[in-house]
C-alpha cells in the first residue's frame, strides 16, 4: 500500500485527464469488446515506428492480412504515413487509444511504457486494477540486472527473449510465473541478414546516462547544455570525435565517421563538434538506426543495446568503457553478460588505445576476428529470419 501511495503521488495532472478518458472509455471498450473479438493493439514509444512492434506489425500486415491488428504512433511522427499505408493506425495518447487499449484482447509492445499513459496504465496493470493480457517484445536483448523489468514491477502477461543465456536469466531472476518468458528473439532482427556496409564507414553509438537527466529535464535548456557539457559523459565522448587520430585514420585509409548518440541525448545534439570533415553528426529523425548499423562496417558504443544488433551481424566493434563501474551503479547493474568474456570485441578505458585499435581494424579493412565470431555463435541461439513468424505464433497460440 505504501508503494501504491508513493506512485499515486507521482501522477500529474496530465495523467488525472487521462483517468477520465480511461473512465469514458470503458463502457465504449465494453461494446467494442462484442465486435472487435480477436483485435491486437501493437505500438512502439510511439514517437516513431521502427521497433519490434513495427516489424512484427509489417510482418502481420503482409503474411497473416486477416488477423485484427491496429498500431499506435503519434500523428505527428515521421512514421505515421509509412504505418498507414500497411494498415489500420490509431493516434498514441488518444481516447481512441484508450478505447483500443481496453478493447484489444492483447496489447503488444517493444516498451514497458508503450500504451495511452504510462503513469495511469501502471497503477491500473501492476495493482491489479485493470486485468488484461499484454505482450513485451523488448526493445533489445537484456544483458545487465534492470529491476524495472521484474514481474512485480510490469505484471507481463508474455515476456520476449532472444539468447539462450537471456532467456534463462530472466527466467531465473525477475520473477515471471512458469512459461511466461519466451525464447522467440527479437522482430527486428529479421531484417538484419540482408545489408550492404559501406567498407570504410564507422559508427559511433553511445546510449545515454541515467544520472544526467537526458529523460527528464528541466526547462531551462541552457542550463541543462552548461552541467551536460560539465559531464564525464561529454568530455570523453569529446575526446573521441575531435580525436586528431581519428581524422587521421579517416585520411590514410579513407574512413568516414556517423556519431549517433542515443536518442535521449539528442536534445544535447548542438553540444558535440568535431572539425573532422569525415565525420557526420546524426541527427533524429534524419538518420534512422538500423540502416546505420546495416551500413556500417565497424561501430564503437559502450554499453548501448545497439552493440547486439550489430554483432548479430557478425560486424566488429568495440567498446568505450570510460565510466563501467559508475554505469553499474547508477544506470543499469550488473548481469550475466561480462564485455571482457563475452563481448563481441575488446574494451577501452583510453581514448587513445581505442583510436590505434581502430587504425589496426582500418589497416585490415574492418575484418572480423576468429574469437568474436566464435562468441557469436555461442551467444546467438537463434541465428534466422523467423523472429517475427515465432513471435506471430507464440501470441496466437496463447490467445487463440
Amino acid at each position: 500500500m505504501r508503494r501504491f501511495i508513493e506512485k499515486l503521488k507521482g501522477v500529474k495532472a496530465k495523467d488525472i485527464f487521462h483517468i477520465f478518458l480511461f473512465l469514458l472509455a470503458l463502457p465504449i471498450a465494453a461494446v467494442y469488446k462484442l465486435l472487435r473479438k480477436d483485435l491486437w493493439l501493437i505500438c512502439d514509444n510511439g514517437i516513431e515506428a521502427a521497433d519490434n512492434g513495427y516489424w512484427l506489425f509489417e510482418y502481420i500486415r503482409r503474411e497473416h492480412p486477416e488477423q485484427d491488428c491496429v498500431y499506435a504512433v503519434y500523428t505527428s511522427s515521421n512514421d505515421f504515413e509509412k504505418v498507414s499505408k500497411l494498415g489500420k493506425t490509431v493516434p498514441y495518447g488518444t481516447f481512441r487509444h484508450w478505447i483500443l487499449y481496453l478493447t484489444a484482447k492483447v496489447n503488444i509492445s517493444s516498451q514497458k511504457s508503450g500504451k495511452p499513459n504510462f503513469a495511469v496504465c501502471y497503477l491500473l496493470e501492476v495493482y491489479g486494477i485493470l486485468r488484461n493480457s499484454r505482450v513485451f517484445l523488448q526493445h533489445g536483448v537484456i544483458l545487465t540486472d534492470i529491476e524495472f523489468l521484474y514481474y512485480r514491477n510490469t505484471k507481463m502477461s508474455m515476456f520476449v527473449t532472444s539468447v539462450y543465456r537471456e532467456w534463462e536469466y530472466v527466467n531465473n531472476r525477475y520473477g515471471y510465473p512458469e512459461g511466461t518468458v519466451k525464447l522467440l528473439g527479437l522482430a527486428r532482427f529479421d531484417r538484419l541478414h540482408d545489408f550492404n556496409t559501406i567498407p570504410r564507414q564507422i559508427l559511433i553509438m553511445p546510449t545515454w546516462r541515467d544520472w544526467l537527466g537526458t529523460n527528464a529535464l528541466s526547462k531551462n535548456i541552457e542550463q541543462d547544455k552548461k552541467n551536460f557539457c560539465e559531464s564525464d559523459y561529454y568530455k570523453n565522448w569529446s575526446k573521441i570525435i575531435k580525436n586528431p587520430k581519428l581524422k587521421e585514420i579517416c585520411e590514410k585509409y579513407g574512413c568516414t565517421v556517423m556519431f549517433c548518440p542515443h536518442r535521449d541525448t539528442q536534445r544535447f545534439i548542438d553540444c558535440f563538434e568535431s572539425d573532422n570533415p569525415y565525420l557526420t553528426v546524426c541527427r533524429y529523425p534524419e538518420y534512422n538506426v538500423q540502416d546505420l548499423m546495416k551500413s556500417s562496417a565497424f561501430m564503437i558504443t559502450d554499453y548501448s543495446s545497439v552493440q547486439i544488433d550489430f554483432a548479430y551481424m557478425k560486424k566488429p566493434l568495440a567498446y568505450f568503457h570510460f565510466d563501467y563501474e559508475e554505469f553499474s551503479q547508477k544506470h543499469y547493474h550488473k548481469g550475466y553478460f561480462d564485455y571482457k568474456d563475452d563481448g563481441f570485441g575488446p574494451v577501452f578505458e583510453n581514448a587513445d588505445m581505442l583510436m590505434n585499435y581502430v587504425e589496426e581494424q582500418a589497416k585490415q579493412s574492418f575484418v572480423n576476428s576468429e574469437v568474436y565470431l566464435e562468441r557469436h555463435k555461442l551467444f546467438f541461439t537463434l541465428y534466422d529470419d523467423k523472429n517475427c513468424q515465432r513471435n506471430y505464433e507464440a501470441i496466437k497460440e496463447r490467445w487463440s
